[in-house]
């Protein structure tokens, strides 16, 4: 349990982020409808004086997953105990875990598409009937002990929802995929940082922010610190429009969300003329790994028109070719449909 303990303190942000956390549903903005329901659902648990429901957020990076099971931690009056599912390696990782948990407990494990089978297993008889079944032994002497553990609410993350196996995808009563957030809910949420950030902001420049963070309060939030750090620097009372825009453009996000990585990506593309790229070459061509380029780089190009991914591979659309000014040039895709 201990090793676990520590990789939670590790992988927290600092302390600034922590602080930005909404930590109700009141002070949480965007992500309505998944608001709406979990009202419902935590008011129906708590008036039966149970747990609530195993649930699932799934959808990209930044969104919020972890935030909203810090709330749901807080609505619920409980704690809330924080792994990830790259440090469970062992049955006896997680046998520590599930055991110094507390009645009524939430659990949460980010990445959780990463559990190995022989976790998995262990983990549907507690996610079922709050028992763990732990093997003693091996061959014709070994045994199985059952161990009752307190009642408790699993709650995953995962950017991959289609890597996690049937069996334990069905074990989550409640599951929600994430959106990317409106320029006005981002706005919101850069301007209540801003309160607890201490920094006045202009709203044109909140928005401006916020329609260069691709729909994810993690960027927003990351770019307005970065441009609180040339205001003060320029003692700058108020983070004006004029310093934000300037401040993106040093940071290079262009208008559009784009980053280096971006647009590095979208040249591959152009570079191509319309034949479609494998995600190998791609991340061959970048030195990426393909999981960076999946769960960070496409997401966002993919919800806007930019991308397209065919069963032939990856191809910039007209819409990416026109934002960037880059003559559209029919490919062999193309011509054949």
């Amino acid at each position: 349990m201990d090793r676990v303990v520590e990789i939670q303190s590790v992988n927290f942000e600092n302390e600034y982020e922590i602080n930005l956390r909404p930590t109700s549903f009141e002070d949480y903005v965007g992500q309505s409808k998944t608001k709406q329901n979990l009202k419902i659902f935590i008011k129906a648990a708590k008036k039966r004086g149970e747990c609530l429901d195993h649930t699932l957020f799934y959808g990209p990076p930044g969104l919020g997953k972890t935030t909203l099971a810090h709330i749901i931690a807080n609505e619920m009056n409980t704690n809330i105990k924080i792994t990830a599912a790259p440090m469970i390696e062992k049955a006896g990782d997680l046998a520590a875990i599930l055991t110094n948990l507390d009645e009524g407990d939430v659990l949460f494990i980010d990445e959780i598409h990463r559990l190995s089978s022989a976790i998995e297993e262990i983990l549907y008889p507690a996610m079922e009937d709050f028992r763990l079944d732990i093997i003693i032994g091996s061959g014709p002497a070994a045994q199985t002990i059952k161990i009752d553990i307190p009642k408790f609410t699993l709650i995953g993350a995962t950017t991959r929802a289609g890597m996690i196996s049937a069996p334990l995808r069905d074990r989550f009563g409640i599951s929600f995929r994430l959106q990317f957030y409106s320029d006005e809910e981002l706005s919101q949420i850069i301007q209540k940082a801003s309160v607890k950030l201490e920094k006045t902001i202009q709203k044109n420049a909140s928005l401006e922010i916020a329609k260069r963070s691709r729909g994810t309060p993690r960027i927003a939030l990351r770019l307005l610190k970065r441009i609180r750090d040339f205001a003060d620097v320029y003692n700058e009372s108020e983070i004006s429009q004029n310093r934000a825009k300037s401040s993106l453009n040093e940071l290079g996000v262009n208008e559009l969300g784009f980053d280096e990585m971006d647009i590095g990506y979208l040249d591959i593309l152009f570079d191509a003329k319309g034949r479609p790229l494998g995600l190998s070459t791609i991340a061959a061509a970048l030195s990426e790994d393909e999981g960076t380029i999946e769960d960070v780089i496409e997401p966002y190009l993919l919800a806007n028109g930019y991308i397209e991914r065919t069963s032939k591979g990856r191809i910039a659309s007209y819409k990416a070719h026109e934002a960037l000014k880059i003559p559209f040039q029919k490919g062999l895709f193309d011509e054949k449909n």
